[in-house]
């Protein structure tokens, strides 16, 4: 989710997901890379303004801070660090796909090394304090799944206190299908199990958590797409729970409630015109796997660079 979920776009969609009366449990920040030192605190306020404010974005969501390396001694340095600045949960990221992390040595590639997450993981517990929690995300593996009870070893021994699953590998990268029936095999560790990947409607929700054997779900680019997603999935569950199906009941953001979302995000005052259009348009290309509105909006707009014209084409696209 580097570049997707920046502060901006958290603030947006948690004050939809509130909105809606189902605000998201947490969120996590995007990565921040560790290298060298101990990160200057500029830095962490940079990815993570909400450190300004309880560590939460405007409408009372908690926001993780996600730290990707290799050194576990500089990874732990850091995370007590963040934690000396607010945050109020470290999750270390070993799912990351790109080519230039993995090629330092970071995000999915140390997969292939299950020892070396496990000295990550401990190195951060111990760090940090023993209530604030600590968590990882990896995918399935590499370049196949053959490690996962390595995988599995490495977590269960380190002390995390959740782990998050994207079901795919990383040559899998983030084509579908995910493999979300792999996610049991890490059902037998004692600590929560977050299954993540090609959610993008409740059907597919209800049919990851089938398969995975858990009733925890992360969301992600489904969450951008759908801005309401996490409604009907709330929704969703609790239908499930209470043995009745109300297809009536389902909670949706109409296209015309997501203009006001989409012009504050083009009023956005940390970043300029250019990076905010920039911005925007990656978002409206998601939208359009959401909402035909935001089709037809992106084909009268995509090469346009002006933010008073396209604010006008949002206020024209629900006329």
């Amino acid at each position: 989710m580097e570049g997707l979920t920046d502060p901006l776009m958290r603030q947006i969609l948690t004050q939809i997901a509130a909105d809606l009366g189902r605000p998201y449990d947490w969120s996590v920040s995007e990565f921040i890379r560790v290298t060298q030192h101990v990160l200057p605190a500029h830095v962490f306020y940079k990815y993570v303004p909400e450190l300004h404010h309880d560590a939460k974005t405007a409408s009372g969501t908690p926001i993780h801070i996600q730290l990707l390396g290799s050194e576990a001694q500089l990874m732990a340095e850091n995370a007590a660090y963040a934690c000396e600045l607010g945050a109020p949960a470290i999750d270390i990221n070993f799912g990351c796909p790109a080519k230039t992390v993995n090629s330092h040595r970071g995000g999915s590639v140390l997969l292939d090394e299950p020892e070396v997450m496990y000295d990550i993981i401990s190195a951060v517990r111990q760090a940090v304090p023993s209530h604030i929690p600590v968590s990882a995300k990896i995918r399935l593996g590499y370049t196949d799944s053959s490690r996962m009870d390595d995988i599995k070893a490495a977590i269960a021994a380190s002390g995390a206190d959740w782990l998050t699953i994207h079901a795919r590998t990383k040559t899998q990268g983030y084509k579908p299908p995910a493999y979300w029936d792999k996610i049991q095999n890490f059902n037998t560790l004692h600590i929560p199990v977050i299954a993540n990947g090609e959610i993008w409607n409740s059907e597919q929700a209800q049919n990851c958590m089938a398969q995975s054997g858990t009733t925890h779900l992360m969301l992600g680019r489904g969450a951008v797409t759908r801005p309401d997603l996490i409604a009907q999935l709330d929704n969703v569950s609790r239908q499930i729970y209470q043995n009745h199906h109300d297809p009536d009941n389902t909670m949706t953001l109409l296209w015309q409630d997501l203009i006001a979302h989409q012009i504050k995000f083009l009023e956005g005052a940390a970043k300029s015109d250019v990076v905010l259009v920039g911005r925007y348009k990656q978002w409206l290309a998601m939208l359009t796997k959401g909402y035909s509105e935001a089709k037809t909006l992106w084909d009268d707009i995509k090469r346009e660079k002006n933010k008073a014209v396209i604010i006008n084409a949002l206020h024209a696209s629900v006329a």
